[in-house]
């Protein structure tokens, strides 16, 4: 019996190396990663230049703490704020812990100026923001609050896609609107830039702040940077992880200078984020994320994926219900069961992909994906739809 705690269903396959856009496990077979450790490793495995960032860190400095100046976490900080709307930034260790110091930050921002009641927050069915006590109050879904207490306050809850719905929830306590411009874990879900643009506008109209949490669909996923460029907006805070250490525990929290002007000394921090060895990393990841053409290819790929899922469709209208996400984060709503599904494509087609919400079906490649191993995948999942309807019709009929 294992000593971990049981809180994942783990298969029990165990990866020995991982090359490219392959896994191999302990026997020496090859699988497809279509998962990429949940939109983690945005570079595939074993890049050369994020393996050789991290040996020469690893010969530095480690961990010192933030009560010092971390020259990598400066140099970090200082290119993202040149790439992106933001002006300041918090170094993390997840995408939870990056939420909730936007959660806190917003927060901090009406306290500061004496709007004190201001301290709520309109959030979305159907989106995930983490596991911690916060996050998962912002995110509202039952199954996550279940048996832990009392659900932390401060949260309003309506479906994505209806601004009169939002504006129904504003009141004179509301301080912001967090949402997912891609959801994820609950469906594969792609806001419209009309609806993006009219959040922008109610934040702007009752003087609240719009928080996005681009933890898994940012960092080059969607096809560009952040994937709220696609509507043509400007946040005021944003939330990253995953790709930003392409494998290495990191997260960021990005804000305007005034939104993040309040958060001094003893308002916020962390023992481990942004230290030496992380931010050596990250820097490494932005150097092939920016590099000229990797994001210019990334949407190229997202298109490819696209057209050759609408062709699946076309071709098993039986299985494939509905066609979602956008670039790199692809979700298929499928009529077998997603777990099932993903089981069987790991087992029995060796390649890796992850259910979401909805019975969705979530495609999540590394960046580095070319049309070849997209043909590959889709023709793996024209497989396994194959196998599922030849054990179907060998079932002799009842009656």
């Amino acid at each position: 019996m294992s000593a971990l705690y049981g809180t994942y269903a783990r298969s029990e396959l165990a990866f020995e190396r991982g090359e490219g856009m392959r896994l191999y496990d302990q026997q020496g077979r090859s699988y497809l990663d279509f998962h990429s450790g949940i939109a983690v490793n945005a570079l595939g495995h074993g890049d050369a230049h994020l393996v050789s960032a991290i040996k020469s860190a690893a010969d530095k400095v480690w961990h010192t703490s933030n009560v010092f100046t971390i020259p990598e976490q400066e140099r970090l900080a200082q290119r993202l704020v040149d790439t992106t709307f933001a002006d300041k930034v918090f170094f993390t260790n997840s995408g939870a812990e990056s939420i909730e110091c936007a959660i806190k930050t917003a927060r901090h921002y009406f306290w500061a100026k004496g709007e004190v009641e201001r301290d709520e927050i309109i959030a979305f069915t159907g989106s995930f923001h983490g596991r911690t006590m916060a996050t998962i109050a912002a995110g509202g879904n039952p199954s996550y609050l279940e048996g832990f207490g009392p659900v932390m306050p401060g949260f309003k809850h309506t479906a994505p896609g209806d601004l009169d719905a939002v504006r129904a929830l504003i009141t004179p306590k509301t301080c912001a609107i967090l949402i997912e411009p891609v959801q994820g874990e609950g469906g594969v879900t792609a806001m419209s830039s009309e609806f993006m643009q009219g959040l922008r506008a109610l934040c702007d109209e009752f003087g609240m702040l719009l928080i996005l949490d681009e933890v898994q669909c940012g960092y080059g996923r969607s096809g560009r940077f952040f994937a709220f460029e696609w509507s043509g907006i400007t946040p005021d805070i944003v939330a990253v992880a995953k790709a930003i250490g392409g494998g290495f525990p990191l997260g960021a929290c990005l804000a305007t200078e005034e939104v993040a002007a309040s958060m001094v000394p003893g308002t916020h921090g962390s023992t481990y984020g942004g230290n030496p060895l992380a931010t050596a990393v990250g820097n490494a990841v932005l150097d092939r994320i920016l590099a000229p053409g990797f994001i210019d290819h990334v949407n190229q790929m997202g298109q490819k994926l696209a057209w050759h899922l609408q062709q699946l469709q076309q071709k098993y209208p039986d299985y494939v219900v509905e066609l979602r996400g956008k670039g790199l984060l692809a979700g298929i709503k499928i009529t077998p069961p997603v777990r099932d599904f993903v089981a069987r494509l790991r087992d029995d087609h060796q390649m890796l992909a992850v259910g979401a919400g909805d019975n969705v079906l979530r495609l999540i490649p590394p960046l580095i994906v070319t049309e070849a191993e997209i043909e590959e995948a889709v023709a793996t999942l024209g497989a396994a739809f194959e196998a599922i309807e030849a054990e179907t019709a060998s079932v002799p009929a009842v009656g």
